[in-house]
């Protein structure tokens, strides 16, 4: 892995193919995979295929990549069942550090949708 990734991370393992997921959606940037512990009817990670910490690290460099993935979001969410805005629509949740309630840390931002209600939220 190039220094950009970091080994021992389980979102870097799972965009390199070393920990199987349910796909989504890859592109050269981003990593889309559905969640292994659903809070709602449609829940999906996106993640970047660059190792950030969080999204405290986010810098001027990754512009493109953030505003890729939040327009990518609300297509994918569709595709993956949420039903179209105004009557549906989803969420976009993005935990950063400890206190925000992030548990791996690599950037990932949660798309969660569907009829309520859900599990959490």
């Amino acid at each position: 892995m190039s220094a950009q990734h970091d080994p021992n991370c389980v979102f870097c393992k799972i965009v390199a193919g070393q920990i199987p997921s349910r796909k989504v959606y890859e592109d050269e940037d981003l990593f889309v995979f559905h969640d292994i512990h659903p809070w709602a009817p449609v829940h999906f990670l996106m993640v970047p295929k660059v190792h950030i910490p969080s999204m405290a690290q986010v810098g001027p460099e990754h512009e493109r990549l953030m505003g890729r993935l939040l327009t990518l979001a609300p297509k994918l969410a569709l595709e993956q069942g949420c039903n179209p805005y105004p009557e549906g629509g989803f969420r976009i949740v993005c935990n950063t550090g400890q206190e925000g309630g992030q548990e791996v840390h690599h950037l990932h931002v949660h798309v969660i949708g569907g009829p309520r209600p859900w599990a959490k939220g």
